[in-house]
Order: C-alpha cells, then sequence, then structure tokens
C-alpha cells in the first residue's frame, strides 16, 4: 500500500515528521527574519493586519513561499539520493504541493476573519449614522471580499483537480506493485475486487483523511494565536466568570464535550460497521458461486443470508438514531455556543459588531478543529476494513501467515468447510 508509492514508507514519514519540526522550529527562532537580507521584511509586531488580497504578495507571506520551496527541495533531493522511487516526484513533490495548498486555503480563511471587523464595524457605525458613506465605498468593501472568495474557490477548484491526478498515480503505483504479483495474490479471495476497487478507497481514503487533519492543525496554528488575541476582548464567560484566556478555554471545553458525547453515543457503531461489511461479503460470495456452480446460491440459502444482511442494517438504523439525535442536536447548539458565550460582553457593549463576527468565525474554526477526530471516524472505519483486505496481499507477497478470514477461505478451497459460508440460524 505504502511501498509502491513511497521510498521505504517507515523512514520517509518519520524522516518527514522530523524535519517538518525542524523546519517549524527554524522558522519561529528566527527565520522568518531572514527575508530581510533579500528584502523581504516581515510584519512589525504591531502593525494592523493587510486587509484583501494584497495580503497574499505582502513581503512575509513571500519569504514564507521562498522559505517553503527551499526545505522541500532539500528534502526531495536527500530522498532522490538515498533511495530514488519511480513515483517520487508525486509522492514528494506532490504531497508537498497538496500540503502548501491547505496551508493557502488556511490563510484564506485568516484573511477573511481579518476582512470580518473593519466590514462590519463599517455596517454599524453606517446603521447608527455615526459616520456618511457611498455606494461606490460600501461595494469596495464588498468586493474586497469578493475577491479573497475568488481566489479561495480557485485555489480549491485547481486543488481539487492536481488531487484527483495525484490519487490515482497512487492507486496506479499501488496497482503495477500487485499486477506484479499476481501469480501469487489470485488465490485470495476477492483478489480482483481488491486490486480494483480497494487500491481505489484506500488511495482516496488516505488522501481525504491526511488532508483533513493536515488542515485542522494548521487551522489550529493559524487562529489559536488570533482567539488569543480576541479574548482581551472578552471580560467574562457565563456561568464561570472572569478567567485566563476565556475563547481559548471555552473552545477546547465546549470541543472536548462534543467529542465525549458523540464518542459514548456512537461507542457500538464501528463494531456494527464491521459485522455489516462481513454479512454483505457472505451475501455476495453466495451470488458470485451461482454463476458458476448451480448447487449454491438456491433460494433458501440467498434468502437466510440476506436475513443477517436485513438484521444487521435494522440494527445500525437503530443505534443510529440516538447516535443523530446527539449529533444534530450539538450541531446546532454549536452554531450558536460561541454568541451564548459572549453574552455578558454583547450586554455590557463592550465588543462591535465587528469584534463579534470575528471572534465567532474564530472560535468556529478553533472549535472544530478540535472536533476532527468525531468528524472523521466513520471514515477511519472504513479505512481500516480497506487495509485489512490489503493486508493480506501484503502477507502472501512477503511469505507471513494470511489473516484468519484468508485462511479460512483457502482451507474451504482445499475441501475443508468455511463456517462463515453457511447462512446464519
Amino acid at each position: 500500500m505504502f511501498v509502491s508509492f513511497f521510498p521505504r514508507p517507515k523512514l520517509f514519514f518519520t524522516s518527514a515528521v522530523v524535519w517538518s519540526v525542524i523546519a517549524v522550529a527554524l522558522w519561529y527562532l528566527g527565520a522568518s527574519e531572514w527575508g530581510n537580507a533579500i528584502g523581504l521584511p516581515s510584519a512589525a509586531p504591531d502593525a494592523p493586519p493587510i486587509i484583501g488580497i494584497p495580503v497574499f504578495w505582502s513581503p512575509p507571506f513571500l519569504w514564507f513561499y521562498l522559505y517553503y520551496a527551499v526545505c522541500v527541495a532539500i528534502f526531495y533531493a536527500f530522498w532522490r539520493w538515498y533511495d530514488a522511487n519511480p513515483w517520487q516526484r508525486w509522492s514528494v513533490l506532490g504531497s508537498a504541493l497538496i500540503l502548501f495548498i491547505v496551508y493557502f486555503q488556511v490563510q484564506v480563511s485568516v484573511a477573511v476573519n481579518n476582512w470580518y471587523g473593519p466590514f462590519w464595524d463599517y455596517i454599524q457605525a453606517v446603521l447608527s449614522k455615526q459616520v456618511t458613506t457611498t455606494t461606490g465605498e460600501f461595494y469596495s468593501q464588498v468586493w474586497s471580499f469578493a475577491g479573497l472568495a475568488l481566489v479561495g474557490m480557485n485555489v480549491a477548484v485547481l486543488n481539487a483537480f492536481f488531487v484527483s491526478h495525484w490519487i490515482f498515480r497512487w492507486r496506479q503505483a499501488m496497482n503495477g506493485y500487485y499486477v506484479s504479483h499476481w501469480p501469487k495474490l489470485r488465490h485470495i479471495e476477492g483478489a480482483s475486487q481488491r486490486v480494483q476497487e480497494d487500491t481505489m478507497r484506500f488511495s482516496q481514503i488516505m488522501e481525504g483523511l491526511g488532508v483533513a487533519f493536515v488542515d485542522s492543525i494548521m487551522t489550529l496554528i493559524a487562529f489559536m494565536p488570533v482567539l488569543i488575541r480576541l479574548s482581551a476582548n472578552i471580560t467574562e464567560l457565563p456561568i464561570v466568570g472572569a478567567i485566563a484566556h476565556p475563547l481559548v478555554t471555552a473552545a477546547i471545553g465546549w470541543s472536548l464535550f462534543g467529542t465525549v458525547a458523540l464518542v459514548i453515543a456512537g461507542y457500538k457503531l464501528p463494531g456494527l460497521q464491521f459485522r455489516n461489511q462481513r454479512v454483505e461479503a457472505a451475501y455476495r460470495k453466495e451470488l458470485v458461486y451461482g454463476e458458476d456452480d448451480a448447487g449454491r446460491a438456491n433460494p433458501v440459502t440467498l434468502t437466510e443470508l440476506f436475513a443477517n444482511v436485513r438484521r444487521n442494517y435494522f440494527r445500525l438504523y437503530l443505534h443510529y438514531v440516538y447516535f443523530n439525535v446527539v449529533r444534530y442536536s450539538f450541531l446546532q447548539a454549536n452554531g450558536i455556543f460561541s454568541i451564548f458565550i459572549l453574552g455578558p460582553s454583547i450586554v455590557a457593549g463592550t465588543i462591535t459588531l465587528g469584534l463579534m463576527n470575528q471572534i465567532s468565525y474564530a472560535f468556529s474554526q478553533v472549535s472544530s478543529s478540535f472536533q476532527f477526530l468525531v468528524n472523521s471516524w466513520s471514515t477511519i472505519v472504513e479505512l481500516l476494513s480497506v487495509h485489512k483486505r490489503l493486508r493480506a496481499f501484503e502477507a502472501t507477497i512477503v511469505g507471513e501467515a494470511l489473516p484468519d478470514i484468508d485462511q479460512r477461505y483457502l482451507e474451504r478451497q482445499q475441501g475443508g468447510v468455511d463456517p462463515e459460508d453457511q447462512p446464519a440460524a
């Protein structure tokens, strides 16, 4: 799954993490100032944020782009020298480009948050008749947001196009690797499906989960300082009262509450999902055998096997009822929780409309990042299932023992009896 696309996967991913930590540490220890030497100075600590699209070609951003490119080039050159892989341009440079685009999209969100404050303060001043304005000035403010939205949209479209090719290259690498060992693999149950479908699903799920995880981490890195800075404008929280960094504390506490609640509510769902795949596989196997053997897939057997499918789905639907009650209740409450915690400050009149919108947006970004596991748990279950099926291929290629379910299948092929082929009583 990995060795076909990445050079020496365990060492590669370990080195990627170590090099990333070194690069980030260097940046915060002073590399962010090195751009001064080439005319790309960092922003002054007390400088107001640049509003709108110009922020993306400001000197600090241009220096970061260059720094990131140099770090990636060093890492790529090392692996090109140490252990060249035919897919290295896609697995190393392609992955680096995807990570950069994720970072850029997070920065678009930060730029939108910076736009919220001045714009909504401007709207508040206009509606309260504190200032006079013109239609041109109003649409100029709106156009600033439209520019950010346009950049974000086009980057997302281009990223989706590139990621589609990246996923297919990973699938192509796995496909070529497994096909080269086909004589060893053809006897494994569902070998054709594993090569044709599971490789595609595995690469798609890994990309989706990986990008979502990195996006959550980068969002936390980008928005946590924003939330800390905005906390200076909040005097206290409802019930709790005055505490240090109230917005950060509220975001973490609320996210932990939601995570624990949803994990408890969905405790049985992963097991039911796994069993669902087993009963579906048993039903599908019998149908496949019936295509070549008139003695298989008779109506009685198929009825009993489908009854297992029906029973498991109905149990799944039942457990999803209370899980969805908790899930949707939390999501609905999540939409207004930031307004709830701002209640004392709104009543006291210590924040403006623009500041309220900035806080709400930043709070939602941070809290959603902390909820990564909850939002991704069903996808993780599916990934584990696909990984288990492909591990049989890996075991066969390197001469390891097959998983139990595949061992039983081979025993049945050789004249034994597979209990799981029998319909449930």
